[in-house]
């Protein structure tokens, strides 16, 4: 049976599958590495919100492809609707998947850009090929950090290693992202979807209200924290958005050279 059927999966850059109670939502992309565009991050929260109702639904998997989960934002998609407000369609998946009620497990191969890294501290289970690249370069492209990530993370990797991460924007692997507590485990590249499988067949086959309890329970500790960091950061990422600097990075990145901040 695939979600497909479903009215609210009408982006075809978002593959939708649903076996055995398990819901893949795969991004489909491979042109654009994956690149979310503002239509993606409507159906999956359109895709997820859906679930939350669907008694058919026990687990949610995020995944891509072989080389890339997600380079990230598509930036000229991204600022062309620069405003940040409640009906964005990044705040709208940004909610959908953090106030998920059911466990949501994240499949990661190749590059996880931005976004593809930050969301991934609101899965409950995150599975990676040990050589994937996960990299938060806000920095670099004259941001701040987002999805309440400049809370989460430096809870998981101490402050100093937090520091690095953002502030130097450098890519990481997923075994290293295993040491930090990012990922839940890192296996070799064609190992993955088998161990990965076996996790998620089991996890579907729990009972399914001590498992959405349990990880109520799990969150119930951050939840205002990450609220109030979210706040923040919107604000932060909304003055970013606006800045010469990030206007910098962008035309940088389009013209295909390295950005020059010199001038600032």
């Amino acid at each position: 049976m695939t979600a497909n059927n479903d009215p609210l999966s009408s982006c075809s850059q978002i593959a939708a599958q649903l076996d055995q109670r398990v819901l893949t939502l795969s991004f489909n992309r491979p042109e654009r590495k994956n690149a979310l565009t503002l239509a993606m991050y409507s159906a999956l929260a359109e895709l997820i919100t859906h679930a939350q109702s669907n008694a058919q639904v026990r687990v949610i998997v995020l995944t891509g492809s072989d080389e890339f989960f997600t380079a990230g934002n598509d930036l000229m998609d991204f600022m062309n609707e620069p405003d940040i407000h409640p009906n964005h369609p990044v705040v709208r998946f940004i909610d959908a998947l953090r106030l998920c009620k059911k466990p949501v497990v994240a499949v990661v191969r190749g590059h996880a850009v931005g976004i593809g890294t930050t969301m991934l501290l609101h899965c409950d289970l995150v599975y990676a090929a040990d050589d994937a690249r996960l990299q938060m370069p806000f920095v670099n492209l004259g941001l701040c950090p987002e999805y309440a990530s400049s809370y989460l993370v430096p809870r998981l990797v101490g402050q100093q290693k937090a520091a690095e991460i953002f502030l130097l924007g450098e890519a990481f692997s997923g075994a290293e992202a295993e040491a930090m507590g990012i990922v839940t485990k890192a296996v070799p590249w064609d190992e993955l979807t088998e161990y990965a499988r076996e996790k998620i067949t089991r996890l579907a086959q729990q009972p399914p209200s001590a498992v959405q309890r349990s990880k109520a329970l799990l969150r119930a500790g951050t939840l205002a924290a990450v609220e109030a960091s979210l706040s923040a950061e919107y604000a932060g990422f909304a003055e970013g958005l606006a800045s010469a600097e990030c206007k910098e990075s962008v035309t940088a990145f389009f013209e295909k050279r390295a950005p020059d901040f010199s001038r600032f």
